[in-house]
């Protein structure tokens, strides 16, 4: 054992350096490996790095659904929370001109932009008319008294009688009619000698509605008649009898209204703007509530000239056959109109979803046609309304794409270019301190603040940014909303046109230009639904439908009061839980007493009160 461990040492010591020689290699493999890996690592990572800021200095980040964020450096939306894209270079400007903006195909599909070519048509209009059965003015007859006396004799006990033209209605005793009878008879002794006394004394009795052959009944038959027919003028309906057996009636005093009710006329309103579409001859189809199963269709025979200045409105008459007595005055029928405008021809159209209203002024985005995803700022002047498009008088040609969704998105950017657009029509670019940056404190964000955090200090800058003037204007509109409410708590449905129509108006005087930004996107989209609702109210005359809509309003008067803030209102937000069958519906009160507008004096105490707006 000895021997073996000095001949190891005496081999280990005759090798030393060879033993130093692997050591060495191998430390300069591992070394090799490590520190050249490590270069590689280090040009990778310097590449990413490279590649992370390939893009100029000075680029602005923004988020392809929110062009109005543009933020120095990369990140994520403080909005929906997107990654932040680089804006393009041709963004900022480009060769066709002033008042252009292009976008991205990325927000381009984003914001869902679609185009339509205008072209000329004739201008075709569905009108929608209210209206109700109303009897024909010139089958109305009203029998009065031609002399005093008493009713002695009445053939006609209710009304709703009906009746037949000569039919004999009652008999009246006249002792005026008896010494009349008596001066003819003197005055028969005297027609030789006195022939104008005679005339007079049978002029006496015409004059009283007797006939020339009553007359001459009497002159032969010598007798005094005590008694006298009230006959009647035509065949129908005796809709009112103002006396009874044994009244004494006076010279002129109403016995009867006797109307023909084989021919009727339905009246229908319609409303202003409605009025210039109209003309005689027009066919106008129309239902009547209580023959639900039944299309009637007649010629529109008179326009009325003079608007009702209460209303609003001009009565338009169709008249038609009522032979089998389906048609009743007062029936409630609603009525469907298609006609051209008049002289109208082929116009110009462009689509309502294209145009933007600034004030007074009407605007489109037309796409170009050689660039793509340009679009130029265009302000156009309308004509008359053609239900889902209007009347183009100027400002666009034959064959122009221009915008129809995405609208409000393209208008965004062009406001963050600093072209004229409906948000910015003077132009000029946007200071990044506010709605462009979102940063309106004054400090950069940095990419790890929460995004939370961020959205309440947004959401909070804008609501101060909001003017107080639009703020007293939407107050308005919930003071007329609130005289709706009432209508149709007292389920008066013309009552409720007219209010809804006051609505209208206050919606008209709210000046949109007074909103920045998100505010004024979140406006526009809010007004679209609060109008249709309208607009279903005023064009309504069920009670039902109408509360309908109603409750639609209040989902977006309410949603208005509370995104823009509109304070010192005092209001009681009340649900009742049994309208639109059963699904529950809201309304907006003054009051906290319960006062039902969706059933009226039905249920007019079913509700409660939700929340307290101060």
């Amino acid at each position: 054992m000895k021997n073996m461990l000095n001949m190891i040492k005496e081999w280990v010591a005759g090798h030393i350096w060879l033993s130093f020689a692997i050591i060495f290699i191998v430390g300069i493999v591992a070394g090799s490996l490590i520190f050249g890996g490590g270069k590689e690592a280090s040009t990778a990572a310097a590449e990413v790095t490279a590649a992370e800021h390939e893009h100029e200095p000075g680029t602005l980040w923004t988020c392809a659904m929110h062009p109005q964020i543009q933020m120095e450096a990369p990140g994520n939306c403080p909005i929906c929370g997107m990654e932040l894209i680089p804006m393009e270079s041709g963004d900022e400007g480009d060769a066709e001109g002033d008042y252009t903006v292009k976008l991205s195909e990325v927000a381009m599909k984003i914001a869902e932009v679609s185009t339509v070519a205008v072209e000329r048509k004739a201008p075709y209009k569905e009108v929608y008319l209210p209206g109700k059965v109303m009897p024909d003015e010139r089958r109305i007859a009203e029998l009065t008294s031609r002399f005093p006396g008493r009713i002695e004799k009445l053939y006609v006990n209710f009304t709703g009688q009906k009746v037949r033209k000569g039919q004999i209605l009652a008999k009246i005793y006249s002792p005026e009619l008896v010494t009349a009878q008596r001066e003819l008879f003197e005055a028969m002794k005297f027609q030789e000698t006195n022939p104008a006394y005679y005339r007079a004394a049978r002029n006496k009795l015409k004059l009283w509605d007797l006939t020339e052959g009553q007359i001459d009944e009497i002159a032969e038959s010598g007798d005094v008649k005590f008694y006298f027919d009230v006959l009647s003028p035509l065949t129908g309906t005796v809709t009112m009898r103002m006396v009874s057996l044994g009244d004494y009636v006076k010279e002129g005093t109403s016995l009867f209204e006797i109307i023909d009710l084989s021919h009727v006329w339905v009246m229908f309103d319609a409303y202003e703007s409605d009025i210039p579409w109209i003309k005689l001859g027009d066919i106008i189809k129309f239902k009547i509530k209580s023959i639900p199963n039944e299309i009637f269709e007649s010629t529109v025979t008179f326009i009325d000239p003079v608007i009702n200045p209460k209303s609003r409105v001009a009565g338009v008459r169709a008249e038609l056959n009522n032979r089998k007595d389906l048609l009743k005055p007062e029936m409630l029928a609603s009525g469907t109109l298609k006609t051209m405008l008049p002289g109208g021809g082929e116009q110009l159209l462009v689509p309502k979803s294209a145009v933007l209203w600034s004030g007074k002024k009407a605007i489109v985005y037309v796409r170009t046609n050689n660039h793509d995803n340009m679009f130029r700022f265009t302000e156009i002047t309308l004509g008359a309304d053609a239900g889902d498009s209007y009347v183009v008088l100027d400002g666009l040609k034959d064959g122009e794409l221009v915008a129809t969704n995405g609208v409000f998105k393209i208008d965004a950017a062009a406001q963050l270019k600093g072209e004229k657009s409906m948000m910015n029509p003077e132009g000029g670019k946007p200071a990044l301190g506010g709605h462009a940056g979102m940063n309106m404190g004054g400090e950069t964000m940095k990419e790890g603040e929460g995004k939370e955090e961020t959205k309440e200090k947004t959401s909070m800058q804008e609501q101060m940014a909001i003017d107080p003037k639009f703020k007293a204007q939407l107050a308005e509109v919930v003071n007329a909303y609130l005289a709706l409410k009432e209508a149709f708590v007292a389920t008066d449905v013309k009552e409720a046109v007219s209010k809804a129509k006051a609505v209208k108006s206050a919606m008209g005087n709210v000046k949109m230009e007074l909103l920045e930004g998100n505010n004024h996107v979140m406006w526009m989209d809010m007004m679209k639904p609060i109008n249709r609702s309208l607009e279903t109210i005023i064009a309504s005359s069920a009670i039902e439908k109408q509360r309908l809509a109603f409750a639609d309003l209040t989902d977006g008067i309410y949603n208005s009061v509370k995104m823009f803030k509109v304070t010192g209102l005092n209001l009681y937000y009340q649900f009742c839980p049994m309208a639109r069958d059963g699904e529950g519906a809201y309304w907006l009160s003054l009051e906290a007493r319960i006062r039902n507008p969706y059933y009226g004096e039905a249920m007019l105490t079913c509700g409660e009160t939700k929340e307290r707006i101060k």
